[in-house]
């Protein structure tokens, strides 16, 4: 920020001082945090008979794999090119 001792061939003056009356930036949102998420299924899976425990692993993983595809397929998605818009001559007459 320029005052009023600085040398006059600075780039701006006092009162053009980039980011002197600047609003101050949005607050960050927070982030979307699974964990505790994690947790609870995490306590609820071992909470259970250790057969049913079993087979909620099972069904955690396959979820998590589910989506893991689901990932890759979106991300494969977007690495494509753009399909050429489909293009019809007009005669004009």
């Amino acid at each position: 920020m320029a005052t009023h001792t600085d040398p006059p061939n600075q780039a701006y003056t006092h009162w053009e001082a980039p980011y002197e009356d600047a609003p101050p930036p949005p607050p960050l949102r927070p982030r979307l945090d699974f964990r505790p998420l994690f947790m609870l299924l995490d306590t609820l899976r071992r909470g259970l008979p250790r057969e049913l425990e079993d087979q909620v692993t099972t069904l955690i993983r396959e979820v998590l794999l589910t989506l893991r595809a689901l990932i890759d397929w979106y991300l494969e998605r977007l690495d494509r090119a753009p399909a050429a818009p489909a293009v019809e001559d007009i005669p004009i007459e």
